[in-house]
């Protein structure tokens, strides 16, 4: 029997099968065979075969994972492996918030060096957008300001962002036609409203969302593990047209996304601006792109080929990897 992996923690795994019929599931023997070891062994989104139990239909044993076209991860620092949040994805739904909690762009910076390790077309949702134009009038206009040149540089290099808002709707047409027929994984801080977001997709969804830490602003997790999830999609949001479809997996609010098997001196292959000049400095592969003469990467940055922000970014990170101290 095959099928599809719904959600599942530790060697328990709820599996829609080719039947129709959703089963927990046990791993067969508790191991499979995988090349490395992972926190979690199958994420949402993975294709299994299982065999059903002779005596519970509702009960099985997964025995195999199919062929993976991608695969979301992070370095799970507790765990001190890697940790698989989806597998098989059309998108990578990045989702930050211009405030509420605060804007973080190293945290997307991060996940966008990761997807392009993965091979997973990212694309960066900035829910609560309705904020900005608080923020304006509130006084914080430098503030915003940053954020939308932080924006706009993604823009540049080439990645979808959109600007929405599940409260107000905004953007939430367009977003809603990205997903359609696809599947897709939602990344993000606590409290950035992947939940909320998925509650206006389909109004027969009621996700648990989460409020504010007052102290720190920061969300709360309330998605406790991925989840995958059917999604018909809201006829207001799809020119009233009823049925159309969409695949999500919603996973838990990460505070601090470390990278995985992304040494700090080959970081700069996944910052796709840096690519063309790495290898071209006076001491080839060899370079920091730090003090060192003649370095094409610091010459493009003089060059405006470059930004600052992202320059800085990829200095930052790359730190954190050579120290393992990394910054939420």
């Amino acid at each position: 029997m095959k099928g599809i992996v719904i959600a599942g923690t530790n060697n328990l795994f709820t599996v829609e099968c080719e039947d129709d019929v959703i089963r927990n599931c046990t791993i067969k023997g508790k191991k499979l065979k995988q090349d490395k070891k992972f926190y979690n062994p199958i994420a949402p989104g993975d294709f299994v075969e299982i065999e059903v139990d002779p005596i519970n239909d509702e009960k099985g044993q997964v025995l195999s994972i199919g062929d993976r076209k991608n695969t979301f991860l992070r370095w799970n620092v507790k765990g001190r492996c890697p940790q698989l949040l989806a597998s098989n994805l059309d998108y990578l739904i990045l989702v930050t918030t211009p405030d509420e909690p605060p804007f973080r762009p190293r945290f997307i910076d991060r996940a966008l060096a990761q997807a392009e390790h993965q091979g997973i077309k990212p694309v960066i949702v900035c829910n609560k957008f309705d904020l900005a134009e608080r923020m304006q009038t509130d006084g914080r206009e430098e503030e915003f300001e940053q954020i939308e040149r932080h924006i706009s540089i993604w823009e540049d290099l080439g990645y979808k962002v959109l600007r929405i808002s599940a409260k107000t709707g905004e953007g939430m047409t367009e977003f809603a036609e990205l997903l359609e027929d696809k599947l897709s994984a939602f990344v993000g801080q606590s409290g950035v409203g992947k939940s909320s977001l998925i509650n206006v997709l389909d109004n027969s969804c009621v996700l648990k969302t989460g409020s504010l830490s007052q102290k720190y602003g920061r969300g709360c997790h309330t998605t406790t593990k991925g989840t995958l999830i059917h999604l018909t999609l809201n006829e207001s949001l799809v020119d009233g047209i009823q049925g159309r479809k969409a695949n999500i997996i919603d996973t838990p609010g990460i505070r601090r996304f470390v990278l995985d098997d992304i040494e700090a001196d080959n970081l700069a292959l996944y910052f796709n601006e840096f690519e063309p000049f790495v290898g071209k400095c006076k001491f080839g592969l060899n370079c920091k792109h730090d003090t060192e003469p003649e370095c094409a990467v610091r010459a493009a940055v003089e060059n405006g080929q470059i930004t600052p922000e992202r320059y800085d970014s990829w200095k930052r990170i790359s730190n954190e990897i050579r120290t393992g101290s990394w910054e939420d």
